[in-house]
């Protein structure tokens, strides 16, 4: 047992310092995720260590110190997404708020077929906009009817490889664009939505590929790190929404919220995990809102599963511009821009690579297909 106690423990140790090596490879990113739950199965090693064999001599004493400062490194990660620390978004003080609104966002899972499930919850939900992550053309035809009689304004990009998109709103869209910021085949949304007073702002929405085996993480780094400079550079205040593929307290996250000066609901709040609804203790923040200090929070909610492995979300923002000076953003140094800058051309060669496999992938495919 105690060699055991030893291995797991040098193993879930390594866990926690692998992330400091700033590096794409998906074996290191994907270590971003489970902080917490490296945190907790290392303090039950160390708590059982210690009552089972005591502190021993100077040698075991020592290696209880790194599995204790392992664990340290790993809260301090997530703490900040207690409702012990500091909130970062501010609520709205206003009893009757002007320009509120509410999106909702849902990856549905392009294999889910509990299309009729995620359409009740919808319309009982009843929000202002809805980001779909995920979506085909049999889901799009699935929930075409009744979302265009829902919400009059949307922009839709359903595809077949699970990075399809879909929108819709009950607001005005101006400017409206599909684009490609890395990999062909990787939509994001852009669009300018008009608030029933005539209030304008930019949404942008998201959804870059995950660190997973033998895929790196170098083209949701650049697709992120590229959104977050459109966003601060854009006229009106922005909003970034989606599902990220990233944790909340994760380095490339933290370095966007400082690229694009937003804020994140979930601080000083609680995670809201979204993935996996379908493995009840495994579950992560990766489908966020960022928005800038012009807006107010009125809710932020976790809806309840319709089949997806990812839990929809729900936030209600109030439109505040002149209260923007009392929200503290994140601000970026020059060695952030400098790493965000660098980043980005790893990622856009990265996703040239790719681009270009895809393409002579697909002509060996057309190539190999039988005449008819």
């Amino acid at each position: 047992m105690k060699s055991a106690l030893i291995i797991f423990g040098f193993i879930f140790t390594l866990f926690s310092i692998l992330p400091f090596i700033k590096s794409p490879l998906w074996w290191i990113r994907v270590l971003d995720f489970p902080r917490l739950h490296v945190a907790v199965f290392l303090t039950i090693i160390l708590v059982t260590y210690i009552l089972s064999f005591g502190l021993g001599g100077t040698t075991e004493k020592v290696m209880l110190v790194v599995w204790f400062l392992a664990i340290v490194n790993e809260i301090r990660y997530v703490f900040w997404f207690t409702p012990v620390a500091r909130v970062e978004g501010l609520r709205t003080e206003q009893k009757h708020p002007a320009n509120a609104f509410t999106i909702m966002i849902a990856n549905v899972r392009m294999v889910n077929k509990q299309h009729q499930k995620f359409k009740e919850l919808v319309l009982l939900e009843n929000p202002d906009m809805l980001i779909m992550n995920e979506p085909d053309e049999a889901w799009h035809e699935s929930v075409r009817k009744e979302f265009d009689a829902h919400f009059p304004y949307s922009i839709k990009k359903p595809l077949d490889n699970t990075y399809g998109m879909l929108f819709w709103s009950k607001f005005k869209l101006h400017d409206s664009e599909v684009r490609f910021l890395v990999e062909d085949d990787i939509p994001s949304f852009y669009t300018v939505i008009e608030l029933p007073n005539g209030k304008k702002f930019d949404l942008f929405t998201v959804h870059p590929q995950p660190p997973r085996l033998m895929l790196n993480t170098e083209t949701r780094e650049a697709e992120l790190l590229m959104v977050a400079r459109q966003a601060k550079k854009t006229n009106y205040p922005s909003i970034v929404a989606g599902d990220l593929n990233d944790v909340a307290w994760s380095s490339t996250t933290k370095l966007f919220k400082k690229i694009s000066g937003m804020l994140d609901p979930r601080v000083g709040r609680g995670f809201y995990n979204t993935y996996n609804a379908l493995v009840p203790f495994f579950r992560y923040p990766l489908d966020h809102v960022f928005y800038d200090p012009e807006f107010r929070l009125l809710s932020l909610r976790r809806l309840s599963k319709f089949g997806s492995d990812h839990f929809p979300i729900a936030i209600s923002l109030n439109y505040e511009p002149l209260n923007g000076d009392e929200q503290e953003a994140p601000k970026a140094d020059c060695e952030d821009k400098e790493e965000a800058k660098e980043l980005i051309q790893e990622g856009l060669e990265k996703g040239e690579e790719r681009n270009q496999e895809k393409k002579e992938n697909g002509e060996q495919k057309a190539e190999k297909k039988p005449a008819h």
